[in-house]
């Protein structure tokens, strides 16, 4: 529309152009509403995608923290397990230790068939023999007891 020559050819120009600017201006202006509705859509696409990108990270973080509770209460457990196993590590070595004793003892009681040579004579041996079988005897029966701090590797 804009002419800046002679006025002649220009009105020329201009009737002729008429209906053709007026075809381009309407496909200008329908271009022009494309490609807004388009730009809209993008928005609108990357606008979902943040949303949903922010979902999951949100999701991701809670199963992390779910994660991360669950490795800590198996860690601890297994802490629990092991100072547990270092306390019948230490029973079975005492059992270990008293069942070899014992061993030796019925061993020794087997070579000597029963008899044990003693220096004392008379009813004191006697009480001394039984005073030595209930010893042993009270401390056959009492219970192991071993924590898991006195073991440390």
């Amino acid at each position: 529309m804009d002419s800046s020559s002679s006025g002649t050819t220009s009105s020329t120009i201009q009737t002729s152009s008429g209906p053709e600017e007026s075809l381009m201006e309407q496909r200008k202006r329908k271009r022009m509403l494309s490609n807004r509705e388009s730009a809209r859509r993008s928005r609108k696409k990357k606008q979902k995608l943040l949303d949903d990108l922010t979902a999951q990270v949100n999701h991701l973080k809670k199963e992390n923290d779910e994660i991360v509770t669950s490795v800590s209460i198996t860690t601890q457990h297994y802490l629990n397990v092991e100072a547990e196993n270092s306390v019948l590590r230490a029973q079975l070595d005492e059992l270990s230790h008293r069942l070899e004793s014992l061993n030796d003892i019925v061993g020794f009681l087997d070579n000597t068939n029963g008899v044990c040579s003693n220096p004392l004579s008379g009813p004191e041996s006697d009480d001394f023999l039984v005073n030595q079988m209930n010893m042993n005897m009270f401390y056959m029966n009492q219970p192991l007891m071993a924590s898991s701090d006195a073991l440390l590797y």
